[in-house]
């Protein structure tokens, strides 16, 4: 199979990401499968490099046939452990990372991790009893990547570090589904922790919308921001967010197929962290079928979406303080007895 490349993330180039000038161009190279896991759906897959030099993967993941439509991500998943000794894999699995408790600290899900401030972060979502409307986030800290998770010290006792608001003055105020789908960085001092919260649009219907709380300590606690970050008229899901180069950047999936179709992603651009205006946004990566041709999926089983394979819950590995390696989730498959996995992408400068 012929490995295809696509020039990206022209937007970064312009602005400088370690190149020397703005022909230089980015490209993704299709490795293969990251994490996958038999009888089980995965979803997402979040890196982080040990003291040692090995790639661990944190990802979502639940068993293929025990809910249907893919609705076991928010009533049976949990956050599965995977390692290899390089970010390109074999990934091989080391076992359950954070567990489903059902009731209250229901279903662990879409995890991201960073090496911050000495410490290892893994930020995730849970809900309660199944029910999508009371989506939280949680933040576990360690000191190793052993799995011995404790709470956020600024967090509540199960780890639950940001929640819907009280505050009718808040954005998210009225949040349909709570807060969800974290990312957390360190920016000027502060940390800022991202999150999703799906917002009632005038006159009627919804719109995907992301906001930041921010903290003094990494460990919280946090406050929302009042203001949302991203236009609602530009929807968005799953942003990655990262510092460099004095801004800061979103990475998301194309919720509505704003600037291409939805199976791709978007690259969004912000001097200070707070308003990311969709006049900066580019496109950043393409559905599977782009990379792998529509022929090799042609007999794969769709678990979500369409057979060409939308990607989603981009997660970065930096190396040497570049973009080296990008994650992506999808619900296509081509694999008897597996479900949705992840893939990865080597990153080069051109």
């Amino acid at each position: 199979m012929k490995i295809q490349q696509i020039a990206i993330l022209g937007l970064l180039i312009v602005v400088g990401w370690g190149c020397t000038t703005p022909t230089n161009k980015m490209k993704l190279e299709y490795i293969g499968v990251a994490a996958e896991n038999k009888g089980m759906h995965v979803w997402g897959s979040s890196p982080v490099m040990d003291k040692e030099g090995r790639v661990h993967l944190y990802a979502a993941q639940w068993p293929m046939n025990t809910q249907p439509n893919f609705s076991g991500w928010f009533k049976d998943c949990e956050i599965g452990h995977y390692v290899s000794d390089s970010p390109e894999g074999p990934f091989e699995y080391v076992g359950v990372a954070v567990a489903d408790r059902d009731s209250l600290f229901n279903s662990p899900h879409n995890p991201t991790i960073h090496y911050m401030d000495g410490r290892y972060v893994l930020c995730f979502i849970v809900n309660e009893n199944s029910k999508l409307k009371t989506q939280r986030i949680v933040m576990y800290v360690a000191d190793d990547l052993s799995d011995n998770w404790r709470p956020a010290s600024g967090a509540e006792p199960d780890g639950t570090i940001l929640r819907k608001p009280q505050d009718s003055t808040l954005w998210n105020y009225k949040a349909k589904l709570g807060v969800s789908n974290p990312s957390l960085i360190k920016h000027n001092g502060k940390y800022l922790l991202y999150h999703k919260s799906v917002i009632p649009k005038q006159p009627k219907g919804s719109a995907y919308t992301y906001g930041v709380a921010v903290a003094d300590n990494v460990e919280g606690p946090y406050t929302i921001f009042p203001q949302k970050v991203t236009p609602p008229k530009m929807q968005l899901e799953d942003a990655y967010a990262f510092a460099m180069n004095d801004s800061v950047y979103l990475m998301s999936r194309d919720f509505v197929g704003s600037l291409g179709n939805s199976g791709g992603g978007l690259l969004w651009q912000s001097k200070d962290g707070f308003y990311f205006d969709s006049k900066n946004t580019k496109r950043a990566y393409e559905d599977l079928a782009h990379y792998l041709g529509e022929e090799y999926l042609k007999d794969a089983t769709a678990y979500r979406g369409k057979k060409h394979g939308h990607l989603e819950r981009a997660q970065l590995l930096f190396i040497d303080d570049k973009p080296a390696y990008l994650y992506l989730a999808t619900g296509v498959q081509v694999k008897p007895g597996y479900g949705s996995s992840s893939h990865v992408f080597k990153i080069s400068f051109e």
